[in-house]
């Protein structure tokens, strides 16, 4: 695994030295098996993408490259350009989001800077043959940033009130909450709208489609 860039001029280069690399060829350098079935393969390209790319962050809740302040993240396109699914930013600290503000959350954090790693996406190609493509340096507009930070507002507003059950996918502009959990059986104990303590399955903010289509398409223009 690669030293941590030291630059972001250096952390593009990296990653534009990957672009048209086959997923299964950079796991093969990197040592690590592509599974057959892609139910087992979930995070992958990701896992990949950090290690090529010296990754520092890990599990924290931090940018992925964290001495630069940029995160990493992929994304599958269908054959169009078009991304084929939302975007996971971060898990949510349920009993914590109420004693957290904008400028401190983890989505604010995240997403101040990010690396957009596009890889093909089609789902009858094998993943192992699945090109990487350009990679490309992004920030929020402030437009972008108001919308964000406005669906943030809300979405914590529900879930410091305990009303994360009233919250469904359609809540949020760019923002979405939906369940992020293995299975069922992954539940975290919450106070609910009354203050009483409930078990609800742990939940993320995710980008939703139409938002990074819009980042894609404008990186294309570039």
């Amino acid at each position: 695994m690669p030293a941590a860039p030291r630059s972001e001029e250096e952390l593009l280069a990296r990653a534009e030295a990957l672009a048209g690399l086959p997923v299964g060829r950079l796991a093969t350098d990197l040592g690590i098996a592509v599974p057959d079935e892609m139910r087992r393969a979930k995070g992958l390209v990701g896992r990949l993408m950090e290690e090529a790319l010296g990754a520092t962050a890990g599990t924290a809740s931090v940018p992925d490259f964290a001495e630069l302040g940029i995160e990493l993240k992929t994304i599958p396109l269908d054959a169009a350009g078009k991304p084929k699914e939302s975007t996971f930013v971060c898990s949510i600290p349920l009993p914590e989001v109420a004693d957290t503000d904008w400028e401190q959350s983890a989505v604010c954090r995240k997403l101040a800077r990010v690396l957009w790693v596009p890889v093909e996406g089609e789902r009858e190609r094998p993943l192992a043959l699945r090109r990487v493509g350009a990679s490309f340096l992004w920030s929020p507009s402030d437009r972008q940033l108001a919308v964000l930070r406005g669906d943030w507002e809300l979405l914590s507003m529900l879930i410091a009130r305990g009303e994360v059950e009233r919250i469904t996918g359609h809540l949020g502009e760019a923002l979405q909450v939906r369940p992020k959990a293995a299975d069922s059986r992954a539940r975290r104990l919450v106070p609910d709208h009354e203050g009483v303590p409930s078990w609800t399955l742990p939940r993320g903010f995710y980008l939703r489609t139409r938002f990074t289509e819009s980042i894609v398409a404008h990186a294309l223009l570039r």
